[in-house]
């Protein structure tokens, strides 16, 4: 790296120390850029030195930022908070989720005649769904604790790609919506059929947990196109 000291015009210290001089051309600068890359494998990060002012990291904020969406779980400083929705009206919520089990062909058989050592799948991932709806804000850190007015998980198999069909969906009146009640709900359930189903096959794969629909609230109705 010869050409540092060559282009470089240094200034000696009394401790023995020098420093490289700035104020060089610009054309020289690239000529640094250049073998700096060929050197490390990459053009080197804009120099502190330059004209333009360091950027500052952006912070959060929970103003309308021109229409631009933000996040509603960080403060203006970054930090987590639980959102404060006691000024918000009550209204009548509901969402529904979905989530797919790849079973493979031998579990799929078992569940489908319900052979699977462990007992019913689809009735114990059915429970287990409803429960899980209702530990959601146990399960969430942010999620309020809501008063849920009723739950659904309903399993289906598929026999074309033996796979587990599960919809949740789950219901309120209140301040703030059910997605995650309902998107936990067939995560649960989805994992309590890789329980239940374990010991045939290490290879069952749970997937596409989504929500699929909400209604209710300020923001209206969404559904998945």
């Amino acid at each position: 790296m010869s050409i540092f000291r060559s282009l470089l015009p240094t200034v000696p210290r009394k401790n023995g120390w020098r420093c490289f001089v700035t104020g060089f051309p610009s054309d020289t600068i690239a000529e640094l850029n250049k073998e700096m890359e060929s050197v490390f494998g990459e053009s080197p990060a804009p120099s502190p030195l330059g004209s333009s002012p360091p950027q500052q990291p952006a912070r959060p904020t929970n103003g309308s930022g021109g229409g631009q969406p933000v996040l509603t779980h960080v403060d203006s400083s970054g930090q987590a908070k639980m959102v404060d929705v006691s000024s918000k009206n009550d209204s009548t919520r509901v969402a529904v989720a979905t989530c797919r089990v790849l079973l493979g062909q031998k579990a799929f058989d078992l569940v489908a005649s319900n052979q699977i050592a462990k007992g019913d799948v689809l009735t114990v991932a059915k429970i287990a769904g409803i429960t899980g709806a209702k530990q959601t804000s146990n399960l969430i850190p942010l999620c309020h604790n809501l008063n849920i007015s009723h739950v659904r998980v309903d399993l289906t198999l598929n026999e074309e790609d033996s796979s587990v069909m599960i919809e949740g969906e789950a219901s309120t009146n209140g301040k703030t919506g059910v997605e995650m009640e309902a998107m936990t709900a067939v995560a649960i359930a989805g994992l309590t059929v890789y329980d239940m189903c374990k010991a045939v096959s290490k290879n069952i794969c749970i997937t596409d947990i989504c929500l699929q629909h909400k209604s209710g609230g300020k923001s209206g109705s969404w559904s998945r196109s």
